[in-house]
């Protein structure tokens, strides 16, 4: 008789595992069938300048806060030397009042009217007595004068840890925005990370040819310059390009974009602000169709700054990663105004 057994069912915990397995497999799946593309390189290109960008306004607001910082160092040192001095005067003052007190311990004794019926010269006393209240008078002169100097001397301290205490607080805001600009210019470097290396060494020659382009419309735009002194610090911001822009770098061996701006009218002679946000206060503002070559150009809210080569073209330090060049005006960003220095 042939045998009709039943099937052997499969264990539940094998059961489970098949289950467990199948779900994975799926998930992956759905994870891969979901995940992001990868960027293109333009897409790229234009995240990683909002990127910079980003950094630059921080770099601007971190330029600021350096120089406040200076500024508040040295007024905190002149408060302090100041304080140290009164000081010293005030001991002095201390001093010349204990002289006095000792004097006047020394020259008293019995009721000076006393003295007198005693005193064999009672000239030489008299003489004594009014002495005596002089130097009382001085004595009272000296108290007067050590209150004073204590009230300024006051004063001076509270004053000094004010701007001790603005100090602190401008320290604070300067390392707040290196860090934000230090974490743009990391996430710039991530996204960058995610290009091959021929598409990254395709942006750059793509960088430099635009550059190349930009000068010579330049060249072709031969336009006057607003002054003698404009030239001169156009002149002297072209002898910079290719230089690396560096945050906070003044020259001469890398700028940032306000930085080169200042470095480039001190060579001409003409003493500017250090960051774009004081250097729109530096000359008259003007429009850009009054723009000529050796005027300030202001974009993306006053937060870079580059000189007006001509021919819509701009000199200017770019953003990290970048070195001083020459750039057409559309690719900027948005144009606030022009300053003629």
């Amino acid at each position: 008789m042939a045998s009709h057994r039943r099937p052997k069912q499969p264990s539940r915990a094998r059961v489970t595992v098949l289950t467990a397995t199948a779900a994975a497999a799926v998930a992956l799946t759905s994870q891969a069938a979901h995940a992001d593309p990868k960027p293109t390189k333009s897409e790229v290109k234009e995240k990683v300048d909002k990127l910079y960008h980003e950094a630059e306004v921080a770099t601007e607001k971190a330029n600021g806060a350096k120089e406040q910082q200076d500024k508040l160092k040295k007024q905190a040192d002149a408060l302090q030397d100041k304080v140290a001095r009164g000081q010293d005067e005030l001991n002095t003052l201390r001093g010349e009042l204990g002289s006095l007190a000792t004097a006047q311990y020394r020259s008293g004794g019995l009721d000076p009217s006393v003295q007198l019926l005693l005193s064999s010269d009672p000239d030489s006393f008299l003489d004594q007595a009014s002495a005596l209240d002089q130097l009382t008078a001085k004595q009272a002169e000296s108290l007067q004068k050590i209150q004073a100097k204590q009230r300024t001397l006051a004063q001076q301290r509270k004053e000094a840890q004010g701007k001790l205490d603005d100090l602190a607080d401008v320290r604070e805001t300067l390392n707040e925005n290196k860090k934000k600009y230090q974490g743009k210019l990391a996430a710039a470097q991530k996204l960058l990370n995610t290009l091959t290396a021929a598409e990254r060494a395709k942006m750059a020659e793509d960088d430099q040819r635009a550059s190349r382009a930009a000068g010579d419309r330049v060249e072709l735009g031969n336009e006057v310059p607003a002054s003698a002194r404009g030239a001169a610090a156009l002149a002297a911001a072209a002898t910079q390009l290719g230089k690396p822009y560096v945050s906070g770098g003044s020259g001469p061996n890398s700028y940032d974009c306000s930085g080169l701006t200042q470095w480039a009218y001190a060579q001409a002679g003409v003493q500017i602000t250090r960051t774009t946000y004081t250097q729109v206060n530096d000359g008259v503002q003007i429009g850009r169709g009054a723009l000529k070559p050796g005027d300030l150009v202001f974009f993306s809210n006053t937060s870079h700054v580059g000189l007006y080569a001509g021919n819509n073209q701009v000199l200017h330090a770019p953003y990290p990663g970048k070195v001083v060049r020459y750039e057409a005006m559309e690719y900027l960003g948005s144009f606030q105004f022009g300053v003629r220095i």
